[in-house]
């Protein structure tokens, strides 16, 4: 019997949900509307990688923990890129989307280079290139 391909889906709560979608497709996320509405939107980075952005009262659907403050951290969200030069690109989309940049220090360990930010409703999310073929040092 073959394995249906693993998939990730990321909930996360959002203040304003079009103000969201437009912060992550500005960083080049698409929307699959099939699985969006007034309340969710399904944004899409891969063909395994999902991010569902869920108004307030959704999330409450979910589960009754607190939604965490927006200065306040409880998971680093990782996505790799293809090189160090679009981590950067991707940077610079961040900030000019109403994100945060470098909401940690910059990490450049030859072999694995990230940047950090902090999206619209203070999600921190690690952007990252790193040569597999290298040994950690």
């Amino acid at each position: 019997m073959k394995q249906q391909q693993r998939m990730v889906f990321i909930n996360l709560p959002v203040n304003n949900l079009k103000t969201a979608m437009a912060y992550y497709q500005a960083l080049g996320f698409d929307n699959n509307p099939q699985y969006s509405d007034h309340t969710s939107a399904c944004m899409v980075w891969s063909d395994s990688i999902y991010v569902m952005l869920l108004t307030h009262d959704k999330w409450r659907s979910f589960t009754s923990r607190p939604i965490p403050a927006q200065n306040s951290s409880e998971v680093m969200l990782a996505l790799s890129c293809q090189s160090r030069t679009e981590v950067d690109t991707m940077l610079a989309r961040v900030e000019k989307a109403g994100g945060v940049i470098d909401v940690n220090p910059l990490q450049d360990h030859g072999f694995m280079y990230s940047r950090s930010l902090s999206d619209p409703d203070g999600h921190v999310w690690e952007l990252f290139w790193m040569d597999a073929s290298q040994p950690a040092q």
